[in-house]
């Protein structure tokens, strides 16, 4: 699983990119924002999806471990028989949110016909996962996430490499775009579900007996109702920033802060990759409750995590503006205030991971209180924020939410009630962890000052000083965390004997 998500994930960040660059010479800034736009109102829509999704996947766990075919069957439908009303919900809403957009979109500079062909597009694709899509949840429980990329992502990847085609030659390049959005949605749509019963072929039930199936799981709808409540904060987390930024600004820093918002969500979805199917093999460690052995891994996962984390943020404060000027010109740069806020979320999003995968591996999503705190401070500082201080304002709000419930609630949470241990023992293996990555940003500083570095002005030279400021970095932390904490022994010890049996 790992090995195939990286693999894509790197296929898929060089294609961005190009594609990304591509849209923004062919049809301009507007038109990328009023695309960031209407995925963004889409987003609004798909929180009805309530996190059936996660609910359905922690569910699954148990009878496919003991190969229960029935119990699949009959959760499956259930999933199915709720995603279609929420796909008749999120329609309805659609139609409605249509009619505001001569008000939405007034301060644009597009026809306003092509807000809604975008919407509409979007739409389809999104409603395509609430009727057929959905089923794909039985490859991420299963730990098979690698067919999925097979079947459905890989030609998604393909349908970026000839949109880029079809906006620099077809004379008309944004409806071309949005057609070939359209066909090569439904063909992966069909691949997929053609996998997903070729290899779940007792799939049987229609879910027409949803009401009944209902009755029979209550502890997933109850499950559903506590997740309900943190993809609010999800959402409000990767959606409404955007949406923020442009009630005080205008499509084009829009379309500025999606160029960084693009290089981030990459990263994010690099180092996923690199952990791809280890949610369920966490929830069998927690199912075995060797509770030395949980908190072992635990700490092996925290301090990969931090490396990786660290290294990223760290790396994209350097590298950061040359890439911009040289992948799209200097014309699209943001301010370094901007970036480092941007860093300083991107590193709580990378690193909250530890402590969400074994809150997740415990089920553990009755504290429906600490969401919707993060959402209220979220919106709430990031309206206040943003008209004070514009886009530095509105991610400053994001910042102090994810600071005061993902860095202190979170922890808190899982050491009390999920491991049970003493919150002293986090607080400690943090400690050490930020004095390593005290002195490595210090050390990293003076020795790449006294090396002479060439300017950064072509790819060539922007990969050779990326990658020795990567070396240099994630040597001097890794090396620090290898000296002080077992976490990062344990992690290598763990690769050695995967690769060596």
């Amino acid at each position: 699983n790992g090995q195939v998500s990286f693999v894509y994930y790197i296929l898929s960040l060089l294609v961005g990119f190009a594609s990304r660059k591509v849209f923004l010479d062919y049809l301009g800034t507007d038109l990328l924002g009023l695309n960031t736009t209407a995925q963004n109102l889409l987003g609004f829509l798909n929180l009805s999806e309530l996190g059936i999704g996660t609910a359905v996947a922690y569910t699954l766990y148990k009878p496919l471990q003991q190969n229960n075919r029935h119990s699949i069957a009959e959760i499956i439908a259930l999933q199915g028989w709720m995603y279609r009303r929420i796909a008749y919900l999120i329609g309805g809403g659609a139609i409605l949110l249509m009619l505001f957009f001569p008000l939405i979109f007034s301060k644009t500079n597009v026809p306003l016909g092509y807000a809604y062909a975008s919407f509409a597009v979007f739409l389809y694709s999104s409603l395509l996962t609430y009727f057929f899509n959905y089923k794909q949840v039985l490859f991420s429980a299963n730990q098979q996430q690698y067919r999925i990329i097979f079947h459905y992502q890989s030609v998604l990847l393909l349908k970026n490499i000839i949109q880029i085609a079809a906006v620099m030659f077809l004379p008309h390049p944004y409806v071309g775009w949005l057609v070939l959005h359209v066909l090569f949605s439904t063909l992966a749509t069909w691949l997929l579900h053609r996998s997903i019963h070729r290899n779940y072929p007792y799939l049987s039930l229609s879910g027409k007996e949803g009401k009944q199936l209902a009755d029979k799981y209550p502890h997933l709808l109850t499950k559903i109702k506590q997740v309900f409540f943190h993809h609010i904060a999800g959402f409000a987390l990767t959606q409404s920033g955007p949406l923020i930024i442009f009630a005080y600004t205008n499509l084009t820093t829009v379309a500025l802060y999606a160029n960084y918002q693009l290089i981030s969500t990459t990263v994010q979805s690099l180092v996923q990759s690199l952990f791809s199917g280890i949610h369920a093999g966490i929830g069998n460690l927690v199912a075995e409750g060797n509770k030395q052995k949980i908190l072992q891994v635990f700490e092996e996962l925290f301090s990969i995590r931090f490396l990786l984390a660290c290294t990223c943020c760290y790396c994209l404060i350097e590298l950061m503006d040359p890439f911009i000027r040289i992948w799209i010109g200097s014309s699209y740069l943001l301010p370094r205030s901007t970036l480092y806020l941007i860093a300083g979320i991107l590193y709580i999003v990378l690193s909250r991971q530890a402590v969400e995968t074994y809150i997740a591996a415990h089920g553990m999503y009755q504290d429906i209180a600490a969401p919707i705190i993060e959402t209220t401070l979220n919106i709430g500082l990031s309206c206040w924020l943003g008209y004070l201080w514009g886009i530095d304002g509105v991610l400053t709000g994001v910042l102090i939410s994810l600071v005061v419930v993902v860095l202190c609630w979170k922890p808190y949470f899982l050491f009390r009630y999920g491991l049970k241990c003493k919150l002293r023992i986090y607080i400690r293996m943090y400690a050490l962890h930020l004095l390593c990555l005290m002195v490595a940003c210090m050390s990293s500083h003076f020795i790449l000052q006294a090396l002479p570095l060439p300017e950064i002005n072509n790819y060539f030279t922007f990969f050779l000083v990326g990658f020795i400021h990567f070396i240099t970095f994630v040597s001097l932390l890794g090396g620090m965390l290898w000296l002080v904490t077992p976490g990062i022994r344990l992690f290598i010890q763990r690769i050695f004997n995967l690769y060596h049996r």
